[in-house]
């Protein structure tokens, strides 16, 4: 009479019990920009994986939200009224990894959000959803994610200056970053305390000068482009339309065209493509699909 089955099978044929499954991953979304905010939010509570614990509209509310929520990434705006991004970064990173998720590119900004702990830097216009939510998984898990642009202008700088910057790779912050200790009651301190460099500081004037660099910002000092012209100017060479670019400025299409004809006339350029070239330091004969014309 045969063995008992039941009696003759090896251990290894008994069900092995599925492995739990992994939280989502929790984010908080900073950015002063309420249609970026959104948009950015609802794209990534949809996926089942992903979770917004909160949004900021500045630095100081993403590290009231940080605090409150203990977020597994932060993605976080450079330039915000306040507390800017980069002042608020040497508070966030002891709370958790902190990707940049901005349309500013100046080398000097990427180096310092690096040099104090930034985990990641995007530019946008230069990532698509999926690889947004590729570089928060990486980002959690200790790898890098910096888009072209930002590794441009970081390489060109590096290359200025003819070697390392003090203190990068030094740890997780500048030597000058000055971290509050994550015991510290947030409410207790003022906007200064947050950070000993604002975001003034690092940013470079309009129309001042600048030595060579391929990032295209050694272009743009001749230019002479009012703040408000660069930053359109910025969003035109990321790809957006008049329509997007007047929501992000809270501004209307008629005044975003006003702008761009400005701009034009300044960058003696005839489209959209040809301007982003000369904005951006490429060649004069580059070409690349912009959006419709002014």
């Amino acid at each position: 009479m045969p063995d008992d089955p039941d009696r003759t099978r090896s251990p290894l044929h008994h069900a092995i019990p599925a492995p739990a499954p992994t939280p989502p991953l929790r984010v908080v979304v900073a950015d002063d920009n309420p249609v970026v905010r959104a948009g950015l939010t609802a794209l990534l509570s949809g996926r089942e994986d992903i979770t917004v614990v909160a949004e900021a509209a500045d630095g100081r509310a993403a590290c009231e939200a940080a605090d409150r929520h203990r977020p597994d990434v932060v993605l976080l705006d450079v330039r915000m009224p306040g507390v800017d991004g980069i002042s608020a970064l040497p508070y966030l990173v002891g709370i958790a990894p902190v990707i940049m998720l901005t349309y500013s590119r100046e080398s000097e900004i990427v180096r310092e959000a690096l040099r104090r702990g930034a985990g990641g830097y995007l530019v946008h216009g230069e990532f698509t959803a999926d690889q947004l939510v590729t570089a928060l998984r990486d980002v959690r898990e200790g790898r890098a994610h910096v888009t072209p642009t930002a590794a441009g202008a970081l390489l060109a700088r590096l290359r200025e200056e003819e070697g390392l910057p003090e203190g990068l790779g030094g740890g997780r912050q500048s030597a000058n970053a000055h971290a509050l200790p994550r015991s510290t009651p947030l409410r207790a301190l003022p906007d200064s305390a947050i950070s000993a460099h604002p975001l003034s500081q690092l940013q470079p004037s309009v129309g001042q000068s600048s030595s060579g660099t391929p990032d295209g910002s050694s272009f743009r000092s001749r230019f002479q482009l009012s703040t408000r012209e660069a930053e359109i100017m910025d969003l035109i060479a990321s790809g957006m339309n008049n329509q997007q670019i007047a929501a992000a400025c809270f501004i209307s299409e008629k005044t975003v065209k006003n702008h761009i004809n400005r701009i034009f006339a300044k960058l003696h350029s005839t489209s959209r493509a040809e301007a982003a070239a000369k904005w951006l330091g490429a060649a004069p004969d580059s070409r690349r699909a912009w959006g419709d014309p002014r």
